[in-house]
């Protein structure tokens, strides 16, 4: 690709080589990048993957984060991880059409994005509330609403201009919190409106509480792992013959110590999804050390699930019909 357009000889040629090196890199560069999704299908329940990436800038994706659209509407949203926001806005989504935004825990790629979407939610016309969920606290991680103060809490937090969200003044609407347990074997009533019914289900993830959610709608459901090791077998029960199942793959199938403390490898995710008999499995939350032998992690989940797999880029939309 590069050989044709070279001259040999003298400096004028070797700046000419350099600029057309660089402008071959550049084009490459943007033959790389994700195409926009303007909208998701409107005609049946979707997911839309807003970022696919983990927690190192290595990867070329967003961090974790969801959108179901319900109806062509985006009602639901799952973790707000760094690089959400952008993905938000690409998405057309709108933010006054959300119903619920839910973490799945404090880590900073999945939740470091909510207070730049809530901040954009002031140039909507929005006046009803937002419920916002999350995990409870340990002795290392706070509670959603000790992290909600400490993110937009008046006085000390990190953007106190945005403390009228916590009582609906200043021109905000009010967000509602609703604080989960997180704790093992325990499943909570999240969110219910009209067909559409929100479930979570601590799941462990070393240290750090963690939750996992399922949503229904009307005889669809759906359900999204989170960060975990897939060491609970009432998380098989919890999500056992959901339409679609969202995983997170960020280690290969080789990771060992702590990495697998924290995260399942591929091997238990396909035992897991074949497990619970689920429609199709959607691998998500990737990074470099996972993405590098995609293919051979890929066929390890293959070897205990036998349904359809999807691997997922950043603005993917998922039809559940």
């Amino acid at each position: 690709m590069m050989k044709s357009g070279f001259c040999k000889v003298g400096i004028t040629c070797l700046l000419m080589n350099v600029v057309l090196v660089i402008e071959v890199f550049a084009a490459e560069a943007l033959s790389s990048v994700i195409p926009v999704t303007l909208k998701c299908d409107p005609s049946s329940l979707q997911i839309q993957v807003l970022g696919s990436g983990g927690p190192i800038a290595d990867d070329g994706r967003a961090s974790s984060g969801y959108l179901i659209w319900v109806e062509g509407k985006s009602r639901l949203m799952v973790d707000a991880g760094g690089g959400t926001f952008l993905r938000f806005g690409e998405s057309k989504a709108n933010y006054s059409d959300l119903d619920w935004i839910g973490l799945s825990h404090y880590h900073t790629d999945h939740s470091s994005d909510l207070a730049a979407l809530l901040k954009s939610g002031y140039f909507t016309d929005r006046t009803r509330s937002l419920l916002l969920s999350g995990p409870d606290g340990n002795e290392t991680f706070p509670e959603l609403e000790v992290f909600v103060q400490a993110l937009i809490g008046a006085g000390s937090s990190a953007y106190p201009y945005l403390s009228g969200y916590l009582g609906g003044s200043d021109g905000l609407h009010k967000l509602k919190m609703k604080t989960l347990t997180s704790g093992s074997k325990h499943k909570s009533l999240v969110f219910e409106k009209g067909d559409i019914l929100v479930e979570s289900f601590g799941v462990p993830h070393g240290i750090v509480p963690s939750l996992s959610y399922k949503i229904s709608y009307r005889d669809k459901k759906i359900a999204f792992g989170s960060d975990q090791n897939g060491s609970e077998p009432g998380f098989v029960e919890f999500i056992q013959g959901v339409d679609a199942l969202v995983m997170h793959m960020p280690v290969p199938e080789s990771a060992r110590g702590v990495a697998l403390r924290l995260h399942a490898p591929p091997s238990v995710i396909g035992k897991i999804a074949e497990e619970a008999a689920v429609g199709q499995l959607i691998l998500s939350h990737f990074m470099a050390r996972s993405l590098r032998n995609l293919d051979e992690n890929i066929e390890k989940v293959k070897l205990s699930y036998s349904g359809p797999i999807h691997v997922s880029n950043d603005l993917d939309c998922f039809s559940i019909k």
